[in-house]
């Protein structure tokens, strides 16, 4: 039987839990610790109730650990810097934080509360915002949602709902009831990059922010999103998204495994030299950010166009968000990781819908791929369909009949059959793709 873990976010501004027998709880496999400073996120660790109790010292020691590359990567000009070429991937989660370095910063904690309490410039400041938040179907969390944005310490300047079904109204009962100033829009065309297209179409402000209805944001989202913009050769912003609950198998399965869409809690900028030396191999720009965290400047949708509605929920399954960031970076524009910008996601809490989802991201990221190598000839999008895919579920599968284990990667024929469909999906649906090629570029 699977064991839930349970969450909790720890501040260290404040004095450490005590991680004693009263932690002790046979019906949880452990802690998954968040530790913040205020509302910066550093590090995560996790502590199983086999660890327990845990000295004070041992826990200075995980935690320091835990965060030196954050801070490191904060208050150091290098050293904490990892690759962006997914090549190096392995390296980084291998790499060891080197402490020594943190160590002859004077009181590198006070340092960061320094920073973080630093007010933005005013033009940042002066920066609008509309959110959209896309829905179909699920009134419950689109109302969890909504409660999160009522408790932002910086209000949008436009909240924007986007109901993706023609069928009831109760996701329009659940705007109206917020005291907040939402903007109803019905879409009855399914798909969810028909929905963000037309939620574009509705706002009107500097920036345009997307989460998903299953997300909850902290307080702190719009506030830190605005100061992620530092350049103007910034069009795309992603953030930092955390679990809000791990009950279950198929959580478990989806945080270990496919849970990352992001680079952890070190910022990155992903710009022309990322782009070009990937690009033979396929650019990994859906390691880019997720698609429930985004913000762009308004302009971006008159340079490269909007989401290309063949992409996405209720299209090839997924990816809409990463076709459009290897749109903008192949135009020249930059990408930004922020982790400072946090949401709260809810992972699907079912195998079978776990599946379902792996299913249909392994489906949209092929067709994406396709899609991008149609729009742009870069042969690194083959590469990735023909070698690297095929070279990884090949490793799987090898290292499950040397352990014999197999089957233990649950999600593994969804998502192999999720390739396959991929291939399929663009060739039956190629006259759209490249309809939306053709009219993107002339429109441009």
């Amino acid at each position: 039987m699977i064991k839930p873990w349970k969450i909790l976010h720890i501040n260290l501004n404040n004095p450490l839990p005590n991680f004693s027998e009263d932690f002790y709880d046979i019906n949880i496999a452990g802690y998954s610790c968040f530790f913040w400073l205020d509302n910066i996120a550093l590090g995560n660790h996790n502590i199983s109730i086999n660890e327990l109790p845990i000295p004070t010292e041992r826990l200075k020691s995980i935690v320091a650990m835990s965060i030196t590359n954050t801070v490191g990567d904060k208050l150091l000009n290098s050293g904490f810097k990892p690759f962006l070429s997914e090549h190096f991937i392995r390296h980084l989660k291998n790499q060891v934080p080197d402490i020594k370095e943190i160590q002859k910063i004077n009181s590198p904690l006070s340092k960061l509360n320094h920073i973080n309490s630093q007010s933005q410039n005013d033009e940042i400041e002066q920066l609008t915002v509309s959110v959209i938040i896309c829905t179909r179907n699920r009134p419950e969390q689109l109302k969890n949602c909504i409660k999160s944005l009522e408790k932002l310490s910086t209000l949008p300047d436009q909240i924007i709902v986007v109901d993706n079904q023609d069928q009831n109204d109760e996701t329009f009962d659940i705007v109206k009831k917020s005291p907040l100033k939402i903007e109803y829009v019905r879409e009855p065309r399914a798909g969810l990059s028909i929905a963000r297209n037309t939620g574009i179409k509705q706002s009107v402000c500097d920036l345009i922010a997307f989460t998903d209805d299953d997300v909850e944001t902290h307080p702190d989202w719009i506030f830190r999103l605005k100061k992620s913009f530092k350049s103007p050769q910034i069009m795309a912003v992603t953030g930092l998204m955390l679990p809000l609950e791990l009950e279950t198998e198929s959580q478990l399965i989806f945080e270990q495994g496919h849970g990352n869409f992001s680079w952890g809690f070190r910022s990155r900028l992903f710009d022309s030299n990322f782009f070009e030396q990937t690009r033979r191999v396929g650019v990994p720009a859906w390691r880019i950010g997720a698609g429930a965290n985004m913000i762009f400047r308004r302009e971006i949708f008159s340079k490269v166009g909007n989401f290309n509605e063949g992409l996405g929920a209720g299209a090839s399954g997924c990816s809409e968000d990463s076709e459009f960031w290897y749109r903008i970076l192949a135009d020249g524009w930059h990408c930004y990781y922020d982790p400072s910008v946090v949401v709260f996601h809810r992972h699907r809490s079912d195998i079978k819908s776990l599946n379902s989802q792996m299913y249909q991201y392994m489906r949209g990221h092929i067709t994406a791929l396709l899609v991008q190598f149609e729009q742009h000839w870069h042969w690194g999008n083959l590469y990735r369909i023909l070698i690297s895919i095929p070279k990884y579920y090949l490793a799987l599968v090898i290292k499950a009949i040397i352990w014999r284990k197999f089957p233990t990667y649950k999600t593994y024929l969804a998502e192999v059959r999720g390739c396959m469909a991929g291939i399929g999906y663009y060739f039956i649906n190629h006259k759209q793709f490249s309809n939306f090629i053709n009219n993107n570029t002339e429109t441009l």
